[in-house]
């Protein structure tokens, strides 16, 4: 069953899905590996379009693959592909393009993040809709982190308790992060990022254990096990 997306929501979002992922070893773009025997975009797209204040959601997909995506899509969502770019910032340009007219918040989102909850989205959203320009979901640092030279050798123990570990969906004033692409120079691979270069104030929000990062072969597996679990 086609989820339907709301036409009174104030959120769009973009989904960057054009990359190789080669750290999850070879075969198709890493968007459309299959987790559970569907692939990792359909997951994030079922679960972006659950959540209640999307009104669109536009995937930048590999540019070959362009028809098969809004094909693999179609049964999840109303969604609108548009070819993506050899890079990351490039893709999520492309998809911000062809946002219509309507929504003011727009949420930029890894495909690879497949399990992110909808209550994240909502999260984020409700953030900047309560006035932020920028939000960013974010965890803790768990691991004791180590400062080394090029010789691996320890120069010094780094304080954790102010680093955060950032997630997606991130969450911006749609002049924002139109204005911040606009202006971009070096390609970076986080959006936040950009709208950091432009001086604008980038507020975190609690982000979710379930909205991991699958960009290794023991992602996956993990994940598949969330999913056995009910996740």
């Amino acid at each position: 069953m086609t989820a339907q997306l709301d036409p009174r929501g104030d959120v769009a979002v973009l989904v960057p899905a054009a990359g190789a992922g080669v750290r999850l070893g070879p075969g198709a773009p890493k968007a459309l590996r299959l987790l559970a025997g569907e692939p990792l975009l359909v997951h994030a797209v079922r679960r972006i379009a659950a959540a209640p204040s999307v009104h669109t959601i536009v995937v930048a997909a590999p540019a070959t693959e362009v028809e098969a995506v809004r094909a693999m899509l179609a049964p999840a969502a109303p969604v609108t592909v548009v070819p993506g770019g050899a890079e990351r910032q490039a893709s999520v340009a492309a998809a911000l393009a062809a946002v219509p007219a309507g929504p003011e918040i727009v949420l930029v989102h890894d495909a690879a993040r497949a399990l992110t909850p909808p209550h994240l989205v909502e999260s984020v959203a409700a953030a900047v809709r309560d006035g932020h320009d920028a939000v960013i979901p974010v965890l803790p640092v768990v691991d004791t982190i180590k400062e080394v030279d090029a010789t691996e050798r320890v120069l010094g123990t780094v304080d954790r308790s102010a680093l955060r570990s950032v997630q997606t969906p991130q969450g911006f004033r749609r002049s924002v992060l139109v204005a911040a692409h606009r202006s971009a120079g070096d390609a970076l691979t986080d959006d936040a990022g950009l709208v950091e270069k432009q001086g604008i104030a980038v507020t975190c929000v609690p982000g979710s254990e379930l909205a991991l990062k699958i960009t290794r072969p023991f992602d996956l597996a993990l994940a598949e096990h969330l999913l056995t679990t009910g996740a």
